[in-house]
């Protein structure tokens, strides 16, 4: 609770209530914030991270004070910390970063929480079935998490793993489905174009326009 109650602290210092209206707007007025931009507000506990990857240890009790609060500058905090932290985190830390993203919900989050799952997958590959599981979800923000977790991976991407999570979210008429199936197959367009295609001329007619568009931008 000390370190989160500083943290807080620095936060209410550097507030701005003007750029705070910006952002809450920017988010649909989903979340409250102190409004503080990205830049100046890693800056505010660049050192304390430094400090908490000498310690090799996750605090997730600090975790859960920040991802309460009701400001989102916290819910940042939270993905930048375990984004510096993931070394140290492991298949069964799932559970509980799975457990943030199922609370507070949207984009930005979200598109955090996929790599920071997505890492774990390269040196654990019981990820994959987990991800498996989660393309069916009721929970589409679970599902997006599935269908964009080999995000960057480029010639380490598991096409088999990806083209069946694909398939399981095909005729969704869900945005942020859509979207996230174009964006991991644009992605991997980059390193395997021919795969792309192909996928491309056999699930055509189940895909979104959406999803085809976003598919073919370098392709």
């Amino acid at each position: 609770m000390e370190k989160y109650l500083e943290i807080k602290k620095r936060f209410e210092l550097n507030k701005n209530p003007d750029i705070a209206v910006q952002m809450e707007a920017y988010m649909r007025y989903k979340f409250k914030f102190y409004g503080i931009k990205t830049p100046e507000r890693r800056a505010l506990y660049k050192e304390f991270l430094k400090g908490e990857l000498k310690n090799k240890v996750v605090d997730w009790e600090f975790l859960e004070s920040c991802y309460e609060d009701e400001h989102r500058e916290f819910q940042y905090l939270v993905t930048d910390y375990l984004h510096k932290m993931q070394r140290y985190l492991v298949y069964d830390d799932a559970p509980k970063i799975l457990g943030f993203a199922k609370r507070k919900q949207w984009w930005d989050t979200i598109d955090n929480f996929n790599r920071i799952i997505g890492r774990i997958g390269l040196v654990d590959t019981r990820i994959n079935q987990l991800m498996l599981e989660l393309s069916l979800d009721e929970d589409f923000w679970l599902r997006r998490i599935a269908i964009d977790h080999q995000l960057s991976r480029k010639d380490k991407t598991d096409t088999e793993l990806l083209e069946e999570i694909l398939i399981n979210n095909l005729g969704s008429d869900e945005f942020f489905i859509n979207k996230a199936i174009g964006w991991s197959l644009r992605d991997y367009s980059k390193t395997n174009p021919e795969w792309v295609r192909g996928f491309l001329n056999k699930y055509r007619s189940k895909m979104d326009k959406l999803s085809i568009a976003e598919a073919s931008k370098y392709i």
